[in-house]
């Protein structure tokens, strides 16, 4: 029987872990999960009830409303919903609520992959494969950018790159499972690299992580 194969990618907003956790993803046949989209999708639900971000019993109450067609929402992928889920993921209470949910995804026979914040040291410590996935600030605000300015003409760089800073600033500083690269994981910076040059640092990472096992 074929061990389960278990891959986490952890990194900062923008830095690129989503686009190389679909591709190793779709390399393997694995299912993935882009974790960032629970607590944009509770963020979401929240704003949409117009309801207090800080209540923080009021807020994790809403991980049981997370369904696969809220997480296809192409909402949750604006800049407000990113902002929603720093907001919400710096809640102990949400993060318990969703923490379950996470480590079933990762425990499937077949193995998993999964993209967030805390993969390596919180949901999948046991992982086969580890990958910190960064860049430079800049870079990350600008890639981003690239992404939100068709929808948002007005928005500029300068805004994009505050919000990576404050999200970066809250991510790192929280007192539940701030973003943090394992001690085990393998560091990828992508600053100066184009995608498929990240992916092919990606694949080579996993087959020599796997090698090494």
């Amino acid at each position: 029987m074929t061990k389960p194969l278990i891959i986490a990618f952890d990194g900062p907003a923008a830095s690129g872990k989503g686009t190389l956790a679909s591709r190793i993803a779709t390399d393997y046949g694995l299912p993935m999960l882009d974790t960032g989209l629970l607590y944009r999708a509770i963020g979401f639900l929240r704003a949409e009830a117009q309801g207090d971000m800080a209540d923080a019993a009021a807020v994790a109450a809403l991980a049981s409303d997370i369904t696969p067609e809220l997480l296809e929402n192409p909402s949750l992928r604006g800049r407000g919903a990113g902002e929603w889920a720093s907001q919400v993921a710096a809640i102990p209470e949400v993060r318990t609520a969703l923490k379950q949910f996470q480590i079933d995804f990762a425990q499937q026979p077949s193995g998993a992959i999964l993209d967030g914040r805390d993969i390596g040291t919180v949901i999948a410590p046991d992982a086969d494969v580890k990958i910190f996935v960064t860049a430079a600030p800049e870079v990350r605000a600008h890639r981003r950018w690239l992404q939100l300015v068709k929808d948002t003409p007005d928005l500029t760089p300068d805004e994009v790159l505050a919000d990576i800073r404050l999200r970066d600033e809250r991510d790192s500083s929280r007192s539940s499972a701030p973003l943090e690269m394992a001690k085990d994981a393998v560091l990828l910076d992508t600053t100066d690299l184009g995608i498929e040059a990240a992916i092919e640092h990606a694949r080579r990472i996993v087959k020599d992580r796997r090698g090494s096992h």
